[in-house]
């Protein structure tokens, strides 16, 4: 079930859920204010009002029909398609980019699986940057998405666990390392924050700021929440051990949409679900 810090896990399904997209002028549980890109050169890539110069995925993968994908008082919403059933997708910019700098707010219930996709193909491959709101979950750092799942480069220096007060409200964190072998090198990543750090840095049940830079033909793709440094991921470098630069070229190549990601899968996605975006805005490079 879904959860914030003001809300109970059955509170937000049974009140909050199915009025937020539905009903006019209802008071939505987070701030519509936030901070801004603050710098010239970037531009919209969502306008508040429509799904303009977007497109869903609907190739039948792991991903489902597309999503359930709304706007409501200048937020998009995402959510599985119906609530609950599995049928997940990727909502994609018409418009593909290769160099660039990306800032987005976001507001994810609990439970919520979903991430930020980069150069992506018209059939969701692409570098990820993990919105994995739940618990093993972790947010602003980098993976990729192939149709080989065997092959996909997974850098979890940590992951978070929610913990709860006895009215079951999200009050904070703990983490724990990776334990799979393959996710936890520590020569994958140029840098990563520490635990404190990335827990100091998310704010629950508010908006929170997710910058995202990626360069170069084998980008270097680095991550802040609220301007606090995540990781530095460099792909003409990183000896991850599931990452064959060359290969993952010649599926990507230089650019691709900007997508996110409403996670496919009845156990990867609580009924009732959001994750909430606004303030999309992009500076080519």
């Amino acid at each position: 079930m879904t959860k914030n810090n003001k809300f109970t896990r059955r509170a937000v399904l049974k009140r909050l859920a199915p009025v937020l997209v539905l009903t006019p002028g209802i008071r939505f549980p987070f701030s519509l204010f936030s901070n801004s890109a603050g710098k010239e050169g970037f531009i919209d890539l969502f306008d508040g009002r429509s799904l303009s110069g977007w497109h869903t995925n609907r190739q039948k993968s792991v991903h489902g029909t597309g999503g359930r994908w709304q706007v409501q008082d200048g937020v998009l919403t995402g959510e599985q398609d119906p609530p609950g059933s599995g049928n997940g997708g990727i909502l994609m910019t018409d418009q593909t980019f290769g160099d660039f700098e990306l800032m987005l707010d976001l507001a994810p219930d609990w439970g919520v699986d979903s991430g930020v996709f980069l150069r992506t193909t018209p059939d969701g491959q692409c570098f990820q940057v993990y919105v994995d709101y739940h618990d093993n979950g972790h947010i602003g750092s980098v993976s990729t998405e192939t149709s080989d799942g065997r092959n996909r480069m997974i850098n979890r220096p940590f992951n978070i666990y929610g913990l709860f007060d006895q009215d079951g409200n999200l009050n904070g964190f703990e983490t724990r390392p990776d334990a799979r072998d393959h996710a936890k090198r520590p020569d994958s990543l140029l840098y990563q924050c520490t635990p404190e750090q990335w827990k100091s840095a998310w704010k629950i049940g508010e908006w929170n700021t997710l910058r995202i830079r990626c360069t170069g033909k084998y980008p270097r793709i680095t991550t802040w929440i609220n301007n606090t440094k995540i990781v530095d991921f460099d792909g003409e470098t990183s000896p991850h051990p599931r990452y064959d630069k060359e290969q993952l070229f010649g599926i990507l190549g230089r650019e691709g949409s900007i997508g996110l990601q409403v996670h496919g899968g009845q156990s990867m996605w609580p009924e009732g679900a959001r994750c909430r975006w606004k303030n999309i805005r992009i500076k080519p490079l």
